[in-house]
């Protein structure tokens, strides 16, 4: 059965809203498509909030929108906002007077979560997609206030960056410098320079990227449109082999030196864009541009997708609508794992600890209460569980916990990272982590606080199972029996000193699950 649902998402340059019919013959069709131009990211950003003017506007084009769903005769919808609220300080302010003044919740992504649905919707293209990422590539994410960059490398995201250089960002920092249009060009790409600079010495180490696929509101549109391909001289053969948004990055690269700044009125013309808009696809493309000659680049291809695709790509695959060929918690570990990898993280231990704790998991699934989003989680602790020791062997915990709060991971939330870390904090806290009194466990709620302690007494025992770092206990099994966790093994070593140094870790472990573990050696008694 079909349903009408819509997405909606704010924007740093407009809000925009796609209404859809989901669950019918062509699995996600699309009936509409709104936008409305509101420019809250210039305020946002230079002044750290937005104004009473700015909230009563972001108030009637959501009326309006509400309108558009009543005609459509919408069941569902999401509302998303992202880097122009989410860096406002008065962003919880601004939510519920949108909510008391529409009816409308808006939900405020972090930056991981707005690029992993971005990054879906471009995977759910699944063959062109595929067949792009069988060569290393890259998916550059432009928005307003920064640039999520995210390598592929065998099929596998590696890496996921976020660098503080949006369009809109950038065009107020060259407003305030004052820049002419004729050094528009030179001055821009000296700033995009300046930041990929260091991204390049930490994470392409002389790499090349022959692929790059792009998420904007900018120039992507323009790419789509063939007859504006062929105009401006951007159309190639490689363009005919490829799906449409495809253009070779050499010609891309030519044409945004070639741009005669000074001819605005011929430039939207020539681009089918108004003048507003001009400045923001220029500056977008020098983007581009200054990243494909870094990564030495051959073929950008626009698939065209925007953050409501995303939004509504992730309820059709809920609902089983779509068929999804791209492992998408695949990439979340790789990522994970590319993580540990630079901070000197030990592979080996990390898979035998998640081996241990995912048998835990399992065993104890009557109990704990947990989902499979929770085991994930689990699993992402268990590969950081000592990335902390690259800073400090004497504070692995509160180490561990820094590196992965400073650092996001596509496809996990902020607080979703904020358990993974409390979780990797828990496993070596003479303190049980519901005794810490720090601002940041304060303010978790209920579920985040009892994930935590449920993940890191899961984490302790596994750990402690291998506390000589010889895998004595590798193969084990679990089961529950009465009252107790039975850790059993088969093991010809010597495991005495895991068995006298267990007790403190079973003993919190009974504390958060009301079972105790046990270890049982079928030859050691």
């Amino acid at each position: 059965m079909s349903e009408i649902c819509a997405a909606i998402d704010v924007g740093s340059y407009e809000i925009s809203m796609k209404v859809v019919e989901i669950g019918g013959k062509k699995g996600v069709r699309e009936l509409d498509h709104v936008k409305r131009r509101i420019d809250l990211g210039s305020e946002s950003y230079a002044s750290g909030k937005l104004g009473t003017g700015h909230i009563t506007e972001i108030c009637h084009i959501l009326n309006d929108f509400r309108q558009v769903m009543k005609t459509w005769g919408v069941t569902r919808f999401r509302a998303c906002g992202t880097s122009a609220l989410r860096e406002s300080s008065n962003s919880s302010v601004v939510l519920e007077q949108i909510e008391k003044r529409t009816g409308i919740r808006v939900e405020l992504l972090s930056n991981s979560e707005q690029r992993f649905l971005d990054y879906k919707a471009v995977a759910l293209k699944n063959e062109e997609f595929e067949r792009i990422i069988e060569k290393p590539s890259a998916i550059v994410d432009i928005g307003g206030g920064s640039v999520q960059i995210s390598l592929f490398d065998r099929n596998k995201l590696v890496t996921s960056q976020n660098l503080r250089m949006g369009v809109l960002r950038l065009r107020e920092s060259i407003n305030r410098m004052g820049i002419g249009l004729k050094k528009l060009n030179p001055m821009t790409c000296e700033l995009i320079r300046a930041q990929l600079s260091v991204f390049s010495r930490m994470y392409l180490k002389d790499r090349e990227f022959p692929n790059i696929i792009i998420v904007d509101d900018y120039i992507a549109p323009i790419l789509q449109k063939k007859k504006i391909l062929g105009e401006i001289g951007l159309l190639s053969e490689t363009s005919e082999k490829y799906p449409r948004g495809v253009v070779s990055a050499s010609n891309l690269i030519r044409f945004m030196d070639s741009v005669p700044t000074e001819a605005q009125g011929a430039n939207c013309d020539r681009l089918g864009i108004s003048y507003d808009n001009l400045t923001l696809v220029y500056i977008s493309g020098l983007i581009i541009k200054c990243i494909a000659e870094v990564m030495k680049t051959e073929t950008i291809w626009a698939p065209g997708v925007t953050l409501c695709d995303g939004i509504i790509y992730e309820y059709a695959e809920k609902r089983d609508v779509l068929s999804v060929r791209h492992d998408f918690e695949e990439d979340i570990i790789a990522s994970a794992y590319h993580l540990s990898s630079r901070y000197k993280g030990n592979r080996r231990r990390s898979e035998l600890i998640g081996e241990l704790s995912l048998g835990i998991f399992d065993a104890m699934a009557s109990i704990h209460g947990l989902g499979e989003r929770e085991k994930l989680l689990l699993q992402i602790a268990a590969i950081l569980h000592d990335c902390g020791k690259y800073i400090s062997m004497m504070n692995l915990g509160d180490s561990s916990y820094a590196i992965i709060m400073a650092t996001e991971i596509i496809g996990l939330s902020h607080k979703e990272r904020q358990i993974i870390a409390g979780s990797v904090r828990g496993i070596y806290a003479a303190v049980p982590e519901y005794d810490r009194k720090e601002a940041a466990n304060a303010l978790l709620d209920e579920y985040a606080r009892m994930t935590i302690l449920k993940l890191t007494a899961i984490l302790r025992v596994a750990s402690g199972l291998d506390r000589s770092h010889l895998k004595k206990l590798k193969g084990a099994a679990f089961s529950l029996k009465d009252d107790k966790l039975v850790i059993s093994t088969d093991t010809a070593a010597d495991i005495t000193l895991e068995k006298k140094l267990f007790s403190t870790r079973a003993e919190f472990f009974e504390e958060i699950f009301g079972i105790r573990p046990v270890i049982r050696n079928q030859r050691g008694g």
